[in-house]
């Protein structure tokens, strides 16, 4: 047996930055480094293929362990313990209680409560909380602003009265005046008032929170990784000077507030995203206190309605999951996972059966909460950290420059911030430079929409307000909407796919214009390939294709397409698939369609229905 303390590596020696740079370049082959290897990311900063120790070991994220101030690495240093939290709207609050008596026992621990404002009762508080025992599982609760204090008088009474220790009691009551005024644009600052004594309620309860950042809602209208964190950073700040300022002490106030963060899918941003925010929290609050207990950060983190889809649906499985581990990695105190089915319908039984399992599957067969910051000591993440960190705290000092993150919202450039980055990702859609697989990137072919449409989102209340609102749009709603119109339509059209000449080029551009054109719901036809053009026209029409695309190689068009178009005469729609140096003969003689990775797909296929009278 090898002496213990034998350094097993002492004979290899570390590759310098050089040899890896080298190494890389030979694989390339020719291919420009900087196109094919570097991340740029939508945070504004760039991210290289690798990293060495050297690179990290001047950064402060490595100078601290779990559990330690200023809490990167998580709050705690045993475990990576989360509660599996599932929220219930409550129209019955019998009702209500019988599901949560259920899910409690399929392995929820974290129950959240959504309760209509006329609701809030002491009769029906208790009627909710029928058999659940509060010591034992986390509380939250979510209604009208203007009804949370009373909501937190009727639960402290009720705690009192069962007698239970409230040290022991877990939660939260989600009073959130500003999410009001991001997203229905109304001016809710008066409400602001009531934090105070909402938190004076509550001070027996250091465990049960009275106010939330519900940053989630800026995840959910398109926001950047940057932006969400930067804006719940701003988001907590004003809170924490509102309830200062009312003479809450700082301890109090840090402890009364709790994070709802958003999760979307870049995973390993959503991990450092989560590294960052208790890092540049923890800096926040020490600005106001000593205390290093007050500055840890308590989040819930949601998975993101943003990229979920109707079509494909159960793809968004796939992306909770992703975004599920990140938050679980990353390390935070409670996960929602939003049921796959949330963008057209109520979620069924069995949606959320799968919802609540894929946190089980986390936890019961990957250990996910047994191991502490796994991202701790990686070189790309702890970079990933800190680059991200820099651009969120330079967010957060232009709020603070602005007057605070109240007054930006009153003044509505957070809001026009998050819909300008929500406008850019749906354009980026368009064109496919950011994916949504089944919706604008392999699509199902055959799949119907079955009755299946959006739910909208609420609007707001009716109200008159010269401040601007958040557009909450999920990415893939352009996309949809062209779908279902191509589905109402009297004929579905068909696509052609007249393969000829070279055997790779041809099978590779059928594949891609397949996948383009069923994006628009279309029903796409491949073939093995003709011999000739006119083989494959009249092979066309006795299909009843509306559209014939002909998928060739770029030095093959200029013998075949012209000959196709003419022969077709005009009895379909003709489309030559990819972008051959011979486009403008090709154009020269009538042919003007044309698709490729350069076009806007989502512009090309409104073009085409438009054409067909779709």
């Amino acid at each position: 047996m090898a002496d213990s303390k034998e350094k097993l590596f002492s004979d290899f020696k570390a590759p310098t930055r050089q040899e890896w740079r080298d190494k890389i370049e030979v694989d390339l082959k020719g291919a420009d480094y900087q196109k094919k290897m570097v991340w740029r990311t939508n945070e504004g900063f760039s991210m290289e293929p690798f990293y060495l120790k050297e690179d990290v070991d001047k950064l402060a994220t490595i100078n601290a362990l779990p559990g330690e101030f200023p809490y990167v690495r998580g709050n705690k240093a045993a475990d990576n313990e989360w509660h599996v939290r599932q929220d219930i709207k409550c129209d019955d609050a019998k009702e209500a209680n019988t599901k949560a008596l259920d899910i409690l026992n399929r392995g929820v621990d974290s129950l959240g409560f959504i309760i209509p404002s006329e609701k809030v009762s002491a009769d029906y508080v208790a009627t909710l909380l029928n058999g659940i025992y509060a010591e034992c599982v986390e509380l939250n609760f979510v209604t009208c602003q203007c009804k949370s204090l009373e909501l937190a008088q009727i639960l402290v009474t009720y705690f009192e009265q069962k007698g239970i220790d409230p040290q022991k009691v877990e939660g939260s009551i989600s009073f959130d005046p500003i999410e009001k005024i991001l997203l229905k644009g109304k001016d809710t600052t008066e409400k602001l008032a009531v934090a105070k004594t909402l938190v004076e309620t509550l001070a027996a309860y250091p465990r049960f929170r009275a106010i939330s950042v519900n940053a989630y809602k800026l995840t959910d209208a398109g926001a950047y990784s940057y932006q969400d964190l930067g804006y719940a950073l701003a988001w907590g700040n004003e809170y924490m000077a509102q309830l200062t300022d009312a003479g809450i002490t700082p301890e109090l106030a840090a402890q009364n507030i709790k994070f709802n963060l958003g999760i979307n899918g870049v995973y390993f941003m959503e991990i450092a995203k989560l590294r960052a925010a208790r890092l540049l929290w923890a800096e926040i609050v020490a600005q106001y206190t000593s205390d290093k207990e007050s500055a840890k950060m308590h989040v819930c983190a949601y998975t993101t309605t943003y990229n979920q889809t109707i079509f494909d649906s159960y793809v968004n499985m796939l992306r909770s999951q992703t975004e599920t581990m990140s938050a679980a990695l990353g390390g935070v105190e409670s996960i929602v996972v939003t049921p796959f089915d949330t963008p057209y319908e109520t979620p069924t039984d069995f949606a959320e059966r799968i919802a609540r399992n894929q946190q089980l599957l986390l936890k019961d067969e990957c250990h996910f909460d047994r191991i502490v910051d796994v991202a701790g000591g990686s070189y790309f993440l702890e970079e990933l950290t800190t680059a991200l960190a820099g651009q969120a705290w330079k967010l957060f000092l232009s709020v603070e420059e602005e007057g605070g993150f109240l007054a930006a919202a009153k003044a509505g450039t957070v809001q026009q911030t998050i819909n300008e980055t929500n406008v850019t990702r749906h354009a980026n859609a368009g064109k496919r430079k950011e994916f949504l697989l089944g919706t604008n990137q392999f699509p199902n072919f055959i799949e119907k929409s079955e009755g299946k449409a959006p739910i909208e989102a609420c609007k707001g209340c009716g109200c008159e307000s010269t401040i601007p609102a958040i557009q909450s749009t999920r990415l893939a709603s352009d996309f949809e909407t062209l779908r279902l119109s191509t589905e109402k339509a009297a004929k579905v059209p068909v696509a052609f796919m007249l393969t000829i000449g070279n055997l790779a080029m041809r099978q590779a551009r059928a594949q891609f214009s397949c996948n383009f054109l069923a994006a628009a719901g279309y029903k796409v036809i491949d073939n093995l390939g003709f011999s000739t053009v006119e083989e494959g026209v009249d092979k066309a029409l006795e299909a009843g294709a509306d559209i014939v695309v002909l998928c060739s190689s770029d030095d093959e068009y200029a013998e075949y397409a012209i000959p196709a178009y003419n022969y077709l005469n005009g009895r379909a729609m003709f489309v030559v698939a990819g972008a051959p140096a011979c486009s403008e003969d090709l154009k020269a003689a009538g042919i003007e369609n044309f698709i490729h990775v350069r076009v806007d797909q989502l512009k090309t296929l409104k073009e085409y229905n438009a054409k067909l009278g779709i």
